[in-house]
Parts: C-alpha cells; structure tokens; sequence
C-alpha cells in the first residue's frame, strides 16, 4: 500500500474515530442512568408505569437500531417540526434511548437476584426504600451484573 495514501486518508480517519468515541461516551452517559431509572420503574409496584416500561423495553429491544435512527430522524419531523433534531443529534438520541432498554434490561436482572433477607435486613436497620437501593441494593447489583 502506498504510503501517500496512508498519510491522504489518516485525517478523514481520524475525525471518524474522533467523532465515534463522542458519540459512544455520550450514550454511556446517557444510558446507563436512565436504564438504571428504568429498571427501577420495571420493577415498581405502580402497574401503569411498570406495564409502559416494559412495553418499552419490548418495543426497543424488538426494533433494528436503524430502523429507530431512521424513525427519529425523518419520522419525528413528520410528527412536529419542533422534534427536528440534526443528525448527530439524533444518533446521540437514538443510541441513548436504544442502550438504556438493554441497560434496564441488565440492571433489572441484577437487581431481582438480590436475595430477599437483604430488603429484610435493611428494614431491620430501619432503611427506607431509597437508603436499602442506594447502600445495598445497587452495589450488589452492580457487581453481579458485570460477573462473567
């Protein structure tokens, strides 16, 4: 391969991977937090929230990532000229509300598999619901959805 055309190229190169570290850093910090806020909601004794939640999740989860880039980008102009968004907007929006559902879905399945003395345990400390996620429920959570 002939060096000049490496050296032609490296910037067009370059800039695309610039602008792919963008956007995968702003859907991790899109998504993990709102997946975390939605597998709380999946798992919410609240019925209608818990049933729009899940019909997200099935929604998302059973939809092509390019057939939600295409609906966000061309679809929501259709819907109001006010949900106009540029393209590497969209992207962000798209990938965000696409990894959240696979991020509820992961966080969901961390949190059900806390065994039940745990809850018990912390109404004996006198926790209330926000303390026994915050101190208990989410660490352990957290490091059983990452095991291997």
């Amino acid at each position: 391969m002939n060096l000049t055309y490496i050296w032609e190229i490296l910037p067009s190169l370059l800039s695309g991977a610039s602008l792919t570290l963008q956007l995968f850093l702003w859907t991790l910090v899109g998504s993990v937090p709102l997946g975390l806020i939605v597998a709380l909601g999946l798992m919410s004794k609240f019925t209608p929230l818990r049933e729009l939640l899940k019909f997200y999740v099935w929604l998302i989860r059973g939809t092509p990532l390019l057939l939600q880039l295409i609906f966000v980008f061309y679809g929501l102009p259709i819907l109001s000229s006010a949900l106009t968004l540029p393209r590497y907007e969209a992207a962000v929006v798209t990938f965000i509300i696409n990894y959240a559902a696979y991020f509820a879905e992961i966080f969901r399945g961390g949190l059900q598999s806390i065994d039940k003395g745990q809850y018990e345990s912390a109404k004996v400390l006198r926790l209330n619901y926000w303390q026994t996620i915050h101190k208990i429920v989410a660490p352990k959570s957290l490091k059983l959805s990452y095991l291997p």
